[in-house]
This record gives structure tokens, C-alpha cells and sequence, in this order.
């Protein structure tokens, strides 16, 4: 799955670094924290892995 805005991708890519414990998972709040709980760190690489160019800030619902 790839991220559809920064923030997401921002928020995917604070959750892989407490996946590989770069960082505590206590520091972790929001959309990071739950993505931290329900992904697996390959679908947070890839979501962190995407592309920022033309991305909105944040997601229009």
C-alpha cells in the first residue's frame, strides 16, 4: 500500500523506525502508534517508501 500524503507517509515512517527499534514505541502518538500496532514492518517500508513528490500535505477526505 503506498501512502496517499506526507502525513501518512511522515507517520508510516516514525512506525518502522519503533518497528526496528530505532526509537521507543512509547514515543509514538496518533496515526504512527496505531500503524505501529496493525502493520508489519514490510507494509510500513513500503508505505515510508513512497515517493513525496506531488503528494498532498495532508489527505482531502
Amino acid at each position: 500500500m503506498k501512502a496517499t500524503s506526507k502525513a501518512q507517509q511522515k507517520a508510516a515512517g516514525a512506525a518502522l523506525s519503533a518497528k526496528r527499534g530505532d526509537t521507543r514505541p512509547s514515543e509514538l502518538v496518533g496515526a504512527s502508534k496505531q500503524m505501529y500496532n496493525t502493520m508489519s514492518e514490510e507494509e510500513l517500508e513500503d508505505m515510508a517508501g513512497t515517493k513525496r513528490k506531488g503528494k498532498p500535505q495532508k489527505k482531502e477526505t
